[in-house]
C-alpha cells in the first residue's frame, strides 16, 4: 500500500521568511499583514488580501479611465478617509493591534504606517505612483503627480507643506544636533522606503510595545521576524539575544550575542556584550556532580 500523501504546512515564521526572501518579488502588504499570526496564529493572510481587493475594486468602478493623477488621488483620499473611515487612533496610540493589518482594516483605526500599508495598497491598484516615507517620529505617504510629489499624513489625511514638514522637523533636528552648520535638506528625510524598510520600522514598533511591557515572549516572536528580515543588521541579533537570555534560553542567546560581537568590531557595547555571553555559555553548561 502507497504510504498516505502528507503536506506539510509552513509555521507562520517560515511562511514570513519564504515573503520576504526576495526583494523583487516581496509583497508589502501580504508580509505586512502576516506579522500578525505570532498574535493571531489563525489568521488567513489571503482572506485579508481578498477583503483589500474588494475595496480596491470598489474604488477602481467610480474613477474614469482616463482619469487623471490628481482625480485619482482625490477619489482615494475622499474614500479611504471620508467614506471607509480610516484615522489614527488617538485613544490608544501604542495598542499592539493598531501594527495589524486586519485589526486595522477591521477597525478603521491605526497608527501611520499601518493606516499607510492599506493607502499603498489602494493607490497602487488605481494606477498611482505611491511610497512610504520614514519620516523621523511619524510615517508618512508620499504621491507622485505630474507636478511634483503631494506628502500626505495618513494619520489625518492631511497633505503637508514644506513649511508643515520642515516645523515637524525641528525637535528631531535639535536632538540630533543637525542645526545651523550642520543642518540637512528637507529632501533628504522624504526618500522613499523600501518594503523591507516599512517593515522593519512597522516591527520595531511593535518591538517597542512588548519590550516596554518586558513581554519576552511576544518581543522575541517580534525578534525573530527582524533577524530574518535583517539578517545583516547585527544590533537585531543582539537584542533577540538578550531577550532570550531573559526567557533562559541561554545557549541560543549566547550564540546571538557571540555573532553581534564577531560582526561589530566598532561596537561600544562590545565589551559588555562578550562578558554577557560568556556568562550565559557558564550557566548553560550542565554542572557536575
Amino acid at each position: 500500500m502507497p504510504a498516505p500523501f502528507t503536506v506539510e504546512v509552513p509555521t507562520a515564521l517560515e511562511h514570513f521568511a519564504a515573503l520576504v526572501a526576495d526583494d523583487a518579488s516581496l509583497s508589502l502588504t501580504e508580509a505586512a499583514i502576516s506579522i500578525a499570526q505570532d498574535e493571531h496564529p489563525l489568521l488567513d493572510s489571503q482572506s485579508v488580501l481578498a477583503e483589500l481587493d474588494v475595496l480596491a475594486d470598489r474604488l477602481k468602478r467610480r474613477i474614469p479611465a482616463d482619469a487623471p493623477a490628481v482625480q485619482k488621488l482625490r477619489f482615494l483620499n475622499r474614500y479611504f478617509f471620508q467614506e471607509l473611515g480610516f484615522a489614527g487612533n488617538l485613544n490608544d496610540y501604542y495598542a499592539s493591534g493598531n501594527s495589524y493589518v486586519h485589526e486595522v482594516l477591521r477597525t478603521r483605526c491605526g497608527i501611520p504606517i499601518s493606516l499607510a500599508v492599506i493607502y499603498l495598497e489602494f493607490a497602487g491598484q488605481i494606477g498611482l505612483t505611491a511610497r512610504g516615507v520614514s519620516f523621523p517620529g511619524h510615517f508618512l505617504v508620499k504621491v507622485k503627480m505630474p507636478q511634483g510629489e503631494v506628502i500626505l499624513d495618513p494619520f489625518t489625511g492631511q497633505s503637508l507643506s514644506r513649511d508643515e514638514l520642515d516645523e515637524r522637523l525641528v525637535p528631531y533636528k535639535r536632538r540630533q544636533g543637525l542645526q545651523g552648520e550642520f543642518d540637512m535638506p528637507l529632501g533628504l528625510f522624504l526618500q522613499a522606503s523600501s518594503s523591507r524598510e516599512v517593515l522593519a520600522r512597522l516591527l520595531r514598533n511593535l518591538k517597542e510595545i512588548h519590550r516596554a511591557a518586558e513581554d519576552w515572549a511576544r518581543l522575541l516572536a517580534v525578534q525573530q521576524r527582524l533577524v530574518l528580515l535583517l539578517p545583516r543588521e547585527w544590533d537585531e541579533r543582539r537584542d533577540r539575544g538578550l531577550t532570550q537570555a531573559e526567557l533562559g534560553v541561554w545557549d541560543a542567546a549566547a550564540d546571538d550575542l557571540d555573532a553581534y560581537v564577531a560582526h561589530s568590531p566598532q561596537a561600544e557595547d562590545r565589551r559588555a556584550i562578550a562578558e554577557r555571553a560568556a556568562e550565559l555559555r557558564a550557566q548553560g553548561r550542565p554542572r557536575l556532580h
